[in-house]
C-alpha cells in the first residue's frame, strides 16, 4: 500500500511546470483572438432557458480532463450562450469595460491568490489598496478627511454605510440588536429614480423594506428636496426616527444627479445620515466640466464610487468613502483569536471594515490599468462617451419618428418611439428593444420614466466607436419602421 501510494505521488501536485507553459501560451492566444474578433460575435444568444445545461454533463467528471479538451469546450457551449457586455454593440445599462491593461490585471492577480484581509497576510495588498484609493478620492476632489474601502459592488457600500448611520442613531445595536429596545422605527429617504440597494440594505440591516420612504422626482428626474423635507417632518409626527438620507449621482435609469447641497443641508439640520450613491457618475468629476456633481461631497458622511463602471476597472470594484473612515472600523471590528497574531495595533487591517474576512486583491488590477491609462488617458476616454451621447442625442432630435424621454445626462440617453397610437407606443417601444436584442446585432435597455415605456442606451465600452453607434441607431430606424 505504503509503495503504490509513493508511486502514484506524482498525481497529487498540480500541472507540471513545462504544461503549464504551454497552457498559458495556448490561453493568451485564446484571449488575443478573442477580443480581436468579438465584434463578430452575437451580443447576445438566442436560446431557450435551459438548452446550454441540456449540452453539460448531469455528473462532474471522475477523472481530470485535458485543458485543451476544456478551452474547447469554452468556444463551443460559453462563449455563444453568453451576453457579451465587452462587444461593442452592447448599448445596455452602463456599457463598462473590460480593456486590454484590465485583463493583464486580473491574469497577474490570479496567480497571487492572496487574502488581503490583514496587513500582516499581505502587507502590499493593504499598502496598495491604500494607495489606489487615495488616487481616486484626489482625482474626483473628495477632502482628505474622507478614508475609503474596496467591496465588490455599490449594493454592498450602501449596505455597510447605513450599517453605521443605524448605529449613530442607535448606539449599541452592534452588540444588542434592535429587538425588545424600545427603539422608534428608522426610516431612509431615496429618490423614485434611486437603485434598489437602499431597500436591499434596509432588509439586511433589520429596518425593513417598507421603511425605506421614495421620494418623488422633479421634471427632470432629481430628487425633490421639497418634498423630501415633508416626507421627513411628516414622518417625524407619525413617531418614526429619520435616520439616513440616500442622494443619487447618476440614476439607474438617467443618469440624473439629485441636488446633493440642498439634500446635505437637510440632513444637518436633522442630524441625520448622508450618503451619495456615485457608483455611475463619481468618475464623471473627473473632468473639470462635470465637477458640479460633486458639490455637497464634502458634506456627506458616506460616498460610494465604482470604477467598475465609468473608471475602466473590471468587474468587480467598488470604493465606499466615509468622512472618518474609523466610524466603520467602530462597528465591524471583530478579531477571531486564529488572527489575532496577524492584527498588530497601528497597522491597516481592511477586514475591520466591512462584514467580509476573506478579500482578494482587487487594487491589483486598478492600479495596473490606471497606470496605463494615466488620469489624461481616463478623462480623454470619458470626453469621448460625453460627445458620442450628445451626437445620438442630436440624431434623435433630428428625427421626428422619436423624441428624448429625459435630459440627456453623462452617457445615458432615454427616448422614445412617438409614431404610433399613444395607446400602442409602450408595446412597440418595448418591442423594438426586444426585437433588437433578440437579433444579436445589438443589446439595448429599456425603463418606465413617468409610467410610460422608454428605450435606454448607456456609453462606456472603449470598444464601441461612432460607426457602432450609427449602425445601433440604424438598427433602431429598420426596427421602428418595422414595427
Amino acid at each position: 500500500m505504503g509503495i503504490e501510494a509513493m508511486e502514484d505521488r506524482h498525481w497529487l501536485g498540480d500541472t507540471a511546470p513545462e504544461e503549464f507553459r504551454k497552457q498559458l501560451h495556448e490561453l493568451a492566444d485564446w484571449i488575443a483572438d478573442f477580443r480581436e474578433n468579438i465584434e463578430k460575435l452575437r451580443v447576445a444568444p438566442d436560446d431557450k432557458p435551459g438548452a446550454i445545461r441540456a449540452q453539460l454533463p448531469a455528473q462532474a467528471p471522475e477523472e481530470g480532463e485535458p485543458f485543451k479538451e476544456i478551452l474547447s469546450d469554452v468556444d463551443r457551449l460559453i462563449v455563444p450562450g453568453m451576453v457579451h457586455w465587452s462587444h461593442p454593440m452592447f448599448l445596455g445599462y452602463f456599457g463598462w469595460t473590460a480593456t486590454a491593461p484590465g485583463i493583464l490585471g486580473e491574469i497577474i492577480s490570479a496567480p497571487l491568490n492572496v487574502n488581503a484581509m490583514t496587513w500582516r497576510t499581505c502587507p502590499a495588498a493593504t499598502e496598495l489598496e491604500t494607495v489606489v484609493i487615495d488616487w481616486l478620492r484626489k482625482w474626483v476632489g473628495l477632502p482628505d478627511k474622507f478614508g475609503g474601502v474596496v467591496y465588490d459592488t455599490a449594493s454592498v457600500g450602501i449596505m455597510h454605510a447605513l450599517a453605521v448611520a443605524r448605529e449613530e442613531a442607535a448606539p449599541s445595536t452592534r452588540k444588542l440588536g434592535l429587538i425588545n429596545r424600545g427603539l422608534p422605527r428608522f426610516r431612509i429617504y431615496t429618490s423614485h429614480e434611486a437603485h434598489s440597494a437602499a431597500e436591499k440594505a434596509a432588509i439586511t440591516l433589520g429596518i425593513g423594506e417598507e421603511n425605506v420612504v421614495r421620494v418623488s422626482n422633479d421634471n427632470e428626474f432629481r430628487m425633490d428636496v421639497k418634498l423630501l423635507a415633508q416626507s421627513i417632518a411628516h414622518d417625524r409626527q407619525q413617531g418614526f426616527q429619520p435616520m439616513a438620507v440616500v442622494a443619487t449621482v447618476g440614476t439607474t435609469s438617467t443618469a440624473s444627479v439629485d441636488p446633493v447641497p440642498e439634500i446635505a443641508k437637510i440632513c444637518q439640520e436633522e442630524k441625520m445620515w448622508l450618503h451619495v450613491d456615485a457608483a455611475y457618475g463619481g468618475g464623471f468629476a473627473m473632468l473639470p466640466e462635470y465637477k458640479w456633481i460633486s458639490k455637497g461631497w464634502e458634506m456627506a458622511d458616506s460616498i460610494v464610487i465604482n470604477p467598475h463602471k465609468t473608471v475602466f476597472v473590471p468587474l468587480d470594484f467598488s470604493v465606499l468613502y466615509v468622512r472618518d473612515a474609523d466610524r466603520l472600523r467602530r462597528v465591524f471590528t471583530l478579531v477571531p483569536e486564529v488572527l489575532r497574531g496577524d492584527t498588530i495595533e497601528g497597522e491597516k487591517n481592511y477586514m475591520d471594515y466591512g462584514i467580509q474576512l476573506g478579500r482578494r486583491f482587487r487594487a491589483l488590477k486598478a492600479w495596473v490599468i490606471w497606470r496605463s491609462l494615466g488620469r489624461a488617458g481616463i478623462v480623454s476616454r470619458l470626453r469621448e462617451q460625453v460627445r458620442m451621447t450628445n451626437l445620438l442625442a442630436s440624431w434623435i432630435n433630428a428625427d421626428d419618428r422619436f423624441e428624448l424621454a429625459a435630459p440627456v445626462s453623462m452617457g445615458v440617453v432615454c427616448f422614445r418611439f412617438v409614431c404610433a397610437n399613444e395607446n400602442k407606443l409602450d408595446r412597440l417601444n418595448s418591442e423594438i428593444v426586444e426585437q433588437i436584442n433578440a437579433s444579436g446585432r445589438a443589446y439595448l435597455t429599456q425603463t418606465k420614466l413617468r409610467g410610460r415605456t422608454v428605450m435606454r442606451i448607456g456609453l462606456g465600452n472603449v470598444l464601441t466607436t461612432e460607426e457602432h453607434l450609427r449602425k445601433a441607431w440604424q438598427l433602431i430606424g429598420e426596427r421602428a419602421d418595422a414595427v
